[in-house]
């Protein structure tokens, strides 16, 4: 609405009131938040509401006092009212709104307005910031329908809209609605027909019961969970490239399983890793935030999109626990919620303390193969001596052999002891940066942790006053440490190689004074892209774009030695500084620097611990220095080069070890600065901000949290009013296509107002006293005559109520895409029962991934592997599984509360045509030929599709179906090659079975196979 007078009365901007009210309305009464404040936020909030930047004549009408002290409304006197007088006129200067915004209200509408006013004009919170109290139960009058008490709530509904429930569904409609929603998986025909013959009074409580307890209980619900994660086997944006995800999603799919309370679930996936003693599974499962993208493209400055990271993880844990759209605070203060910008940016900070390391898991498997490896290297160690070559001479051969062995040792111990060098290890007494934060270890040792940028400068200094020498070169030695990026020695991450750095230059002063450093050698240096020259003189060339980088040697030590132009006395103090500058953040993440008053030292080759050894006599050495300085030269001489492979061999094939993305709170004494962003821009940063939950709930708690922790455990207290509703709408939704509360992630004041707000806030509380199980929620939900009641409609109610808002009737919709595929692996009797681990690849068209970039392929799984359960699917954000992306699959790249639901001509097609539902169509024709008629294999066919017997006239459709493809085939109208293995058999044979395949296709594509109903 925009402002088009400068007349100072302009305070509103509601387009209400057309027309004054008649008497015969004298005796109504308008509630606020049933029926103003919706108009107030669809007609007036956005110039008039809680954003200060957009606010029009500095009025709110979202706050009472504001609205009366303006004089825009005068408590029961409507006449008198400001607001009323310009919606009235006809000035298209005084207007509001504005004649120009388009917005106009009913008749109806400006009468509630002025009643409210005459009644007072008060103002009620809006319901959803309120806490949830236990509404009482209510009375109906058909009390025998009812099974627990959400039935009570639905019943009374019901009752006032003058409508009568829906008789109970049929056993098999049942026994396949509840199979579906509790596992995600259709019964067997043995399966439904034994719970339809079972005479038990309770046969419906232990089949619920047993469904809860199945592992694949945690699958089907894991599953909608990962849509509010955005889970994901790829990291997004432009190169898309793989990550290690999947630890993730096993620990939600176990937890679920195991029904951990959700509170406990909530706090150990904001905060797992700030718990007391926190275990490996709880920092796995912070893994819930890592699933934000990352973007390895080029250029970019990884700061920037770790910040849009962040914002993500706002908007998120917004969505999935306060039901709010918090990312409209991102840019402004909210238009109609009471989130202020500064209240986003706070929340941020609650989020923002957190590094993002990858996590070392134990995987059994792995570690016993590594082991067996590993055993294997020691025994072919062992055994080199004797493949050492024979000596010259007479004698015995393994006289020789030893003879040859002991004096090619003698000499090379010679050189190694000539070129050794001793070193001094030098502690900073300063140390500086630009971002990163330095830390010595006991080893004297230097660990960066904290954020890094593109260009980072590390600046040391050193008092050489203890050295006893002058200081004729410095030795960098880059250490790995499990706690870096493939084990480091860098910190690269988001572009280039995992764990690698790139030195652009080092330079030195004595005091003031430069210090000239005339050669450099390492000993080792590679770099990943470009030229890959990486000369250690790289580093004082005073060119940024060249350096030195030890690429493809991750979680090895290697090191540089710098030659100075002339000795450093041993007084004052030296100060190194080390630039790292590249096109991506590629500092180092462990590393030592030491002195030395050798005249012609150099890298060497040789590892650090041994050096020290070789300065001293040999007959100073105990058994274990003599035992490693004689392992190494086996394992270097080039005499033994042939022997050797073996061993390099085995060492390829040691597996990597399994980790896990997940968060790590920063040390107390380095918390990382969070700062308001001026339109939310990133380049924009303005103040600093506190962590803080918005201002509007602080009044609902006497600890306000301070960290991740505390805001995890304040997201599940009493003092937030939301989550609980929000969860428990959430779960109510999945089970009848709508929740309670129609947008499931917003409760704000934009949003309808629930259905049936008594049960909600009844559910809410019962979840929430029952220890907050989901297994219970869940249970009661599906125990209830409501959920129990027939999808069959009739077109009265369906026109009355299109979308079973008020519950006249079951619930009946498509199912989601992963459960489209599962359904037809069971019907196939394909579907795999292996759970977690790596994700796989089901057959598509190699194409899907072909096009994106890097042209990934698309390896087919092997074995089981190809029919796992959906959930277990390789998903590429740019290219996601092709047969889920047809019916409305997510895609991973944001929090999805509640999936599209569309039907098209391709859903069909994709059915009849995709490679792996032809091969699923071609095993369900294949059972049929158990049956001894071809009325019972028409009748196996459709109930593992269907799970319910047919009707006599749907197996004559069928077997009509089938006897008129069979003559097509067999007048060559149709190549039943098309439809079977290449080893069919008989022309004849393939005829019938490609007809049967034929009619398992055509069952797979009925409606009724792919919705719950």
């Amino acid at each position: 609405m925009t402002d088009t007078t400068s007349k100072p009365l302009l305070y509103v901007t509601l387009a209400l009131l057309g027309s004054f009210v008649q008497s015969s309305h004298a005796d109504e009464s308008v509630g606020y938040n049933r029926t103003i404040r919706p108009l107030l936020a669809a007609k007036c909030l956005a110039c008039h509401g809680p954003d200060e930047e957009e606010r029009k004549a500095d009025l709110r009408l979202d706050v009472r006092e504001s609205a009366i002290d303006s004089g825009a409304i005068v408590p029961n006197k409507p006449d008198e009212s400001e607001l009323l007088r310009r919606v009235l006129s006809t000035d298209p200067d005084e207007q509001m709104p504005p004649p120009d915004s388009g917005e106009t209200l009913t008749d109806e509408q400006r009468h509630q307005l002025r009643l409210w006013i005459r009644e007072g004009a008060k103002y009620e919170q809006h319901w959803a910031f309120v806490p949830p109290q236990r509404p009482a139960i209510p009375m109906v009058k058909e009390s025998s329908w009812v099974r627990n008490d959400i039935d009570r709530f639905v019943l009374a509904k019901l009752e006032a809209e003058k409508l009568a429930h829906s008789e109970e569904a049929d056993r098999y409609t049942l026994v396949r609605r509840v199979y579906l929603d509790l596992i995600g998986l259709p019964p067997t025909p043995e399966e439904a027909d034994a719970f339809v013959n079972d005479s038990d009074p309770q046969a419906y409580d232990k089949l619920v019961d047993q469904l809860l307890r199945s592992k694949h209980y945690g699958e089907r619900w894991a599953r909608l969970w990962l849509d509010l994660a955005r889970y994901s086997d790829t990291n997004g944006y432009e190169k898309d490239r793989p990550r290690t995800m999947w630890p993730y999603r096993d620990w939600v799919i176990k937890a679920l399983n195991d029904d951990m309370p959700f509170d406990q679930f909530t706090i150990e996936q904001l905060a797992g890793d700030m718990l007391p003693s926190a275990t490996n599974d709880q920092h796995v499962a912070t893994g819930f935030h890592r699933n934000t993208m990352l973007n390895e493209e080029g250029g970019i400055d990884p700061l920037e999109y770790r910040f849009y990271a962040m914002i993500d993880r706002v908007a998120t844990t917004g969505t999935v626990w306060m039901g709010l759209t918090t990312g409209c605070a991102q840019c402004h203060t909210h238009k109609y919620d009471p989130i202020t910008h500064t209240d986003y940016y706070s929340l941020l900070a609650l989020l923002n303390n957190a590094d993002e390391p990858d996590f070392p898991i134990a995987d059994p498997a792995i570690e016993q193969r590594r082991q067996e490896i590993e055993a294997e290297i020691t025994k072919l160690e062992a055994d080199l001596p004797q493949h050492f070559p024979v000596g010259e001479g007479d004698g015995p051969e393994e006289s020789l052999r030893k003879q040859n062995l002991d004096n090619e040792f003698a000499a090379w111990l010679t050189e190694q002891q000539a070129k050794a060098v001793p070193w001094s290890v030098l502690r900073p007494s300063e140390m500086q940066t630009n971002l990163p934060r330095l830390e010595i270890l006991a080893d004297g040792s230097i660990f960066s942790s904290g954020d890094i940028t593109k260009r980072d400068v590390f600046t040391l200094t050193f008092d050489l006053s203890s050295l006893e020498h002058p200081v004729t070169a410095l030795r960098l030695e880059v250490l790995p440490d499990d706690r870096l990026p493939a084990g480091g020695p860098g910190r690269c991450y988001y572009e280039g190689r995992k764990g690698d750095f790139f030195l652009s230059e080092v330079t030195a002063k004595q005091g003031v004074a430069k210090v000239d450093i005339t050669s450099a050698s390492n000993s080792y240096g590679k770099i990943s892209i470009g030229s890959g020259n990486a000369d250690a003189k790289n580093v004082l060339d005073g060119d940024g774009s060249t350096g030195w980088s030890t690429s493809g040697r991750e979680g090895h030590a290697s090191q540089l030695v710098l030659n100075f132009a002339k000795p450093l006395e041993p007084t004052g103090s030296l100060t190194i500084e080390l630039l790292f500058e590249r096109h991506f953040a590629a500092s180092l993440g462990r590393f030592r620097i030491s002195a030395t008053s050798n005249e012609s030292a150099q890298a060497s080759e040789l590892p650090v611990d041994l050096e020290p050894v070789l300065i001293r006599d040999e007959s100073s050495w105990n058994e274990q220095e003599a035992a490693a300085v004689h392992s190494h030269f086996l394992n270097v001489t080039p005499l033994l080069a042939e022997a050797r492979k073996p061993i390099d061999e085995l060492r390829n094939k040691l597996p990597e070890p399994t980790s896990a993305m997940v968060l790590l709170e920063r040390p107390a004494d380095n918390p990382r600065a969070t700062h308001r962003h001026h339109r939310g821009e990133y380049l924009s940063p303005r103040e600093l901000v506190d962590p803080a939950i918005p201002t509007v709930f602080a009044s609902l708690t006497d600890s306000p949290p301070k960290n991740r922790l505390e805001f995890a455990r304040w997201l599940v207290s009493d003092a937030n009013p939301l989550a609980a509703r929000v969860t428990v709408n959430r779960a109510w939704r999945a089970f009848f296509g709508n929740g309670l509360m129609r947008t499931s992630g917003d409760f704000g004041t934009q949003s309808d107002p629930p259905t049936h707000p008594e049960l909600l806030d009844w559910l809410a509380k019962e979840f929430v006293e029952g220890g907050w199980s989901l297994k219970e929620l869940h249970r009661s939900i599906v125990s209830s005559a409501t959920y129990r009641q027939s999808s069959v409609v009739s077109k009265a109610l369906l026109a009355r109520d299109p979308e079973n808002r008020l519950l006249a009737r079951g619930p009946r919709y498509r199912v989601d895409a992963e459960m489209v595929r599962d359904i037809m692996l069971k019907a196939s009797d394909r579907l795999s029962a292996k759970m977690f681990g790596p994700s796989v690849y089901p057959p598509q068209q190699a194409s899907v991934t072909e096009l994106s970039y890097g042209n990934m392929k698309w390896n087919v799984s092997p074995g089981e592997d190809r029919y796992r359960r959906s959930l277990y699917t390789f998903s590429k954000r740019t290219a996601p599984f092709a047969a889920y992306t047809v019916f409305d699959g997510p895609t991973g790249e944001n929090c999805v509360p509640r999936r599209n639901r569309s039907n098209t001509p391709l859903q069909a097609l994709t059915l009849l045509n995709d490679e792996m539902y032809l091969e699923l169509a071609r095993a369900v024709a294949e059972r049929r030929e158990r049956r001894t008629s071809k009325e019972e294999g028409a009748t196996e066919i459709f109930r593992r599709f269907l799970t319910r017997p047919p009707g006599g006239d749907e197996v004559a459709l069928l077997l009509e179906f089938q006897a008129t493809q069979q003559k097509r085939l067999e007048a060559g109208e149709l190549n039943a090659k098309m439809f079977l293995d290449p080893d069919a058999g008989e022309a004849e044979q393939m005829a019938e079975r490609a007809s049967w395949v034929m009619v398992a296709r055509a069952v797979m594509n009925l409606d009724e196979a792919i919705t719950k109903q």
